[in-house]
């Protein structure tokens, strides 16, 4: 039996994409896992921040280690708020100049419909793989995070910044062409971050995932509650795996579960 603490799978740009999951003593290709039979259990609690037996509250921490760390402050999930271009501290000023003072691309991606969002230069793909989006686009790229943040907001009243998860996993989705989306969305960016527009992208990046058969309707598992589940895996996109009964089990908002993992004959 493999076990572990569970972390955001791994990731490698190919076709189609490959995926790795990392446990105490392993490293696993979840592709080869593929239709076999798979038993996962709930074994305890180990939070990604203190790394106690704590419950999870959000991302992989503890209630308190989500309101003490700079990983889990409110700039990560809205990039806009981000002060440490101004050295200004919100947890952990040395922290938030390393994530937020580096390159940060404003893209366009289509998972469930059409989407607006930011991350790190250093992220792409990988960030457009963990949304399980099929196309995406760069628009802008940017000296730190919160002008991107800025180019976002002026985005979203014209745009999503949200994913339907159920949606993508049923594959019920439109390729969608992101470069004339690109041209139309351009002009409600600010006009002082137009000069960070980029067209050496003009071509837009297309993702393959390894998925043999897609749910018609979706059922979430919650391991904590079940305490183990067995099925035949049949997908893998985002960061999800989908099973052949429809259960579909996301690995990153179940960060910091420690698990347990048999192939089953």
């Amino acid at each position: 039996m493999f076990q572990g603490v569970l972390k955001k799978m791994q990731t490698e740009f190919t076709n189609p994409i490959q995926y790795y999951l990392c446990l105490q003593n392993d490293f696993i290709n979840v592709n080869q896992l593929l239709n076999k039979t798979l038993e996962l259990s709930y074994i305890k609690y180990e939070c990604l921040g203190c790394g106690k037996d704590k419950p999870i509250f959000r991302q992989g921490f503890c209630k308190q280690c989500f309101f003490d760390l700079p990983q889990a402050a409110d700039w990560i999930m809205r990039p806009e708020l981000s002060k440490a271009h101004l050295g200004i501290e919100d947890r952990d000023l040395a922290y938030e100049k390393q994530v937020q003072l580096q390159s940060h691309i404003v893209y366009l991606a289509n998972s469930s419909n059409l989407k607006v969002g930011v991350t790190r230069e250093s992220q792409i793909p990988t960030r457009w793989i963990d949304q399980g989006a099929h196309e995406a686009i760069p628009l802008l790229k940017v000296p730190n995070r919160y002008l991107a943040g800025l180019a976002e907001v002026s985005l979203k009243p014209h745009v999503s910044d949200k994913t339907n998860w159920r949606k993508m996993l049923t594959n019920h989705v439109e390729d969608v062409d992101l470069i004339r989306e690109k041209k139309k969305l351009s002009k409600f960016i600010p006009k002082d971050l137009m000069h960070y527009l980029i067209d050496e992208y003009e071509q837009e990046v297309t993702i393959h995932f390894p998925v043999l058969q897609y749910p018609t309707k979706v059922k979430s598992l919650n391991l904590v509650n079940r305490q183990r589940y067995q099925g035949t895996l049949v997908g893998i996109k985002g960061q999800y795996l989908i099973f052949e009964d429809q259960t579909v089990f996301n690995i990153r908002s179940n960060e910091g579960l420690y698990i347990g993992l048999i192939t089953c004959p």
